[in-house]
């Protein structure tokens, strides 16, 4: 799956395990943190692509915390 793209839907989030979301949030994570590197060196091609980064990290965060309060779909 491909971090920042329309791929990572919070319906398909919400059939992850918690390790599995653990791992996506690194993964994202670091992606943002290249993004932001490049940006900052001008070598960045895709602005765009930094909100998408952000707002999938977004995603994750709310599906790990609608867990915690047990009002998401499969919660823990």
């Amino acid at each position: 799956m491909a971090i920042g793209s329309k791929d990572l839907t919070s319906a398909e989030l919400r059939g992850f395990d918690e390790d599995r979301l653990v791992e996506e949030l690194r993964k994202a994570k670091a992606e943002l943190f290249n993004l932001r590197f490049q940006s900052a060196t001008g070598q960045l091609e895709s602005h765009g692509r930094l909100r998408a980064v952000r707002k999938d990290i977004a995603r994750i965060y709310t599906e790990m915390r609608e867990r915690e309060l047990g009002i998401g779909g499969t919660g823990a």
